[in-house]
């Protein structure tokens, strides 16, 4: 059997016989564009033998090529109609390889990957736009991945890589900076979907940095608590939202180390400032 990608015929049918209208709430838009399958595996230097985590599968595309081209694949669904689809597909077909996991890719980031180290696996996905903020949250809190091609909308895709002082710099931004530099963003067209989105979409590439880091729990609770005061002064923000904490008082005393001080507002903060907490 073909291993390659789905045509958009194929698509269609496989839609059919399963009964399945795409999930708006689950962001189904089924790649159909074979060439850009193929992308994926190109920009993110598929291997066979290499450890792969794929987000959402779905109807299979990308997950039967990448299984025929040899990697040990991890995939976590959401979607109970095309986790069986799959199970019965392909993880009977590659029972060694495929490791399929029914679940939140936000509860299960790595798959269901147990005990990876940094560096050990690479990403390769047609991440739910819906869930990209939160997956890449969980993603920069772990074991980092040395590659990861994710399929995004555009939007998504500017926000996670924005700079230092930009509207879009947050606190998940700041821990993309720290863990991954951006190596390349290639365009995807609506017509590669079915159904195809309203928004644009792209590829976007992300190399792990030789020296990755990673902000600690506390670090990333108090980013994420201080962004959503995002127009207020820092000093102030966290004065309401962290009384009395003396590891927030203490790192508000580090900020003029980077030239700022408690008048800055969070998205002046730089991503190494965040480390001292």
């Amino acid at each position: 059997m073909n291993e390659g990608p789905l045509s958009p015929n194929e698509t269609r049918d496989l839609l059919a016989r399963l009964a399945h209208m795409p999930k708006k709430w689950l962001g189904q838009n089924f790649l159909i564009d074979g060439n850009i399958v193929r992308k994926s595996l190109e920009l993110g230097e598929v291997k066979a033998g290499e450890t792969i985590v794929e987000v959402g599968p779905g109807l299979g595309t990308l997950t039967r090529t990448l299984l025929g081209a040899g990697v040990d694949l991890y995939a976590v669904e959401a979607d109970r109609t095309m986790h069986f689809h799959l199970t019965e597909s392909l993880l009977a077909r590659f029972p060694q390889t495929f490791h399929l996991k029914e679940g939140d890719a936000v509860d299960f980031p790595r798959a269901g990957l147990v005990d990876p180290t940094d560096g050990s696996f690479k990403v390769i996905a047609n991440l739910p736009y819906a869930i990209s903020t939160p997956w890449m949250d969980a993603i920069c809190a772990g074991p980092h991945p040395s590659l990861m091609v994710l399929m995004l909308q555009r939007e998504a895709a500017e926000r996670l890589t924005a700079e230092v002082g930009t509207g879009h710099w947050s606190a998940v931004t700041a821990q993309v900076h720290l863990a991954f530099e951006k190596i390349k963003v290639h365009p995807v067209p609506a017509q590669s979907f079915n159904p195809p989105p309203k928004v644009d979409s792209c590829l976007l590439v992300l190399r792990r940095r030789p020296d990755a880091r990673r902000l600690s729990t506390r670090a990333r609770e108090v980013a994420r608590m201080l962004f959503t005061q995002r127009r207020k002064q820092v000093a102030s923000a966290a004065k309401k939202l962290f009384p009395g904490a003396a590891d927030v008082t203490a790192w508000l005393g580090e900020l003029p180390r980077y030239g700022l001080t408690g008048l800055a507002r969070p998205e002046a903060i730089p991503a190494e400032a965040w480390l001292t907490l």
